[in-house]
């Protein structure tokens, strides 16, 4: 199962991620080391958990006050740092692995009930008669009216080869259809792609494990379909992108660039800096590239577009990103769930720190909302998050825009005129770009 992706991407705080893993766990050197100062305030911290433990008005639970000690200690850091417990850490491993044993279906919540939006095709649930449009009334059993959309389809995640249950309401039949499905393994695709006449559209939906591969497939199949003397050129659509994993920001980034700086990351240590450059070998080869953004594009995204940008491979079009330019790393804390803690910042090969910032496309393309939304929806940005590190190039003009992608492409602004400008119907200074001018700092 797929949790349906607003087009407005109110979860983009705790998507937009640029992650790295660790293992093992932290060395303190002497100098880190806690002085006595806070030792004191650690006993304090102690005496006031007793007093809670035992004066509360309700027995709290324990577990439960230490977890949110914790979160509390960590996300008066920054929004983006945060302690997972064990289901926690868990379930974030499923999305950036991107596969989990499961039925291979999107659905949302309509009308107290579960709406299936589509099944994945050759999924556990296509096999069995699952169409689009039906309602799941009942997950083994349990009625879906009074779960939540989250708690209901995490009783249809399970163990690879477990059967589940569902109870099915669909127009037209006179009852209702139980249909007993056994989980299998369920990818969750990245990129989803396809041919507009003579340009290539390929849409990173996030930076999961299974992103450049995906993306590897999507060129492969679109450069089969479409000549290459017929080829006018990729449309790369970050739009709604809310990030994931870093070394997949890098790859994708490297798919179109045959040489030079894709990404720098800056710690704490002004000596302790990162740099990962591209490899010769350009997928597309050569071809023209128009980047999609607008204030859903964080973090990873922000890393490809920006990348692609500075080495001037890519036009990027749109609106302002979203502007979340630091790092995160993943620790483990063995069966006590994990750690994610900001542990850098990142930078694009021109030097350019976007956090709080965004990344500027070089052709600004707004796209109107429709009636219902205007009025309601805000620009989402980095910039406006309390607590948010302030970036070093950040100014009172701050990061974002709005985040809204039409789902007919007929109305699909920034992708028209993408597609008129790659086909050389319209023309504009900003495109092609050109790699030879390079970009100084």
């Amino acid at each position: 199962m797929v949790r349906r992706l607003t087009l407005l991407m109110a979860g983009a705080l705790m998507g937009a991620t640029a992650m790295v893993a660790v293992q093992g766990g932290l060395h303190i050197t002497a100098a880190q080391a806690a002085g006595s100062d806070t030792y004191k305030q650690l006993s304090l911290f102690g005496e006031v958990f007793e007093r809670v433990r035992n004066q509360y008005v309700t027995p709290p639970d324990d577990q439960k006050l230490i977890e949110s000690a914790i979160n509390g200690m960590l996300t008066s850091l920054d929004p983006h740092s945060s302690y997972m417990n064990a289901d926690q850490a868990k379930e974030m491993s499923v999305q950036t692995k991107g596969e989990f044993g499961g039925l291979g279906i999107e659905v949302t919540m309509e009308n107290q009930l579960l709406k299936v939006i589509t099944p994945t095709e050759d999924g556990p649930a296509f096999k069995a008669g699952v169409l689009a449009g039906d309602y799941i009334s009942q997950i083994d059993g349990t009625e879906v009216r009074g779960l939540t959309l989250n708690d209901a389809v995490d009783k249809m995640r399970g163990d690879v080869n477990t059967p589940i249950e569902l109870t099915l309401i669909r127009q037209g039949a006179d009852k209702p259809i139980k249909l007993t499905i056994v989980r299998d393994v369920v990818k969750v695709k990245a990129v989803k792609y396809r041919v507009e006449n003579d340009v290539g559209y390929v849409r990173v939906i996030s930076f999961t494990e299974q992103t450049f591969e995906d993306l590897q497939k999507a060129i492969k199949d679109i450069q089969s379909k479409v000549p290459a003397d017929k080829l006018k050129g990729f449309v790369l659509d970050l739009r709604l992108n809310p990030g994931g994993l870093l070394d997949q920001a890098v790859a994708v980034s490297d798919a179109f660039l045959d040489k030079g700086e894709i990404v720098s990351t800056r710690a704490r240590d002004p000596q302790d800096i990162t740099r990962f450059d591209a490899r010769p070998g350009d997928l597309i080869n050569g071809k023209p590239m128009i980047v999609l953004i607008n204030g859903g594009s964080a973090s990873a995204a922000e890393i490809v577009a920006g990348a692609l940008q500075d080495q001037r491979r890519a036009t990027v079009l749109g609106t302002r990103s979203f502007g979340k330019g630091s790092v995160q790393t993943i620790i483990p804390l063995g069966e006590n769930g994990a750690l994610r803690l900001t542990t850098a910042l990142y930078y694009t090969p021109a030097g350019k720190s976007i956090q709080g910032k965004g990344i500027v496309p070089d052709i600004t393309v707004e796209q109107p909302l429709p009636d219902d939304l205007k009025g309601r929806a805000e620009p989402m940005s980095e910039s406006s998050l309390k607590g948010h590190i302030k970036g070093v190039q950040e100014d009172a003009e701050g990061s974002g825009s709005i985040a809204y992608v039409p789902p007919d492409p007929k109305d699909d602004l920034q992708l028209i005129e993408a597609l008129k400008l790659l086909r050389g119907e319209q023309a504009n200074a900003a495109f092609p770009a050109d790699p030879t001018k390079g970009f100084s700092k």
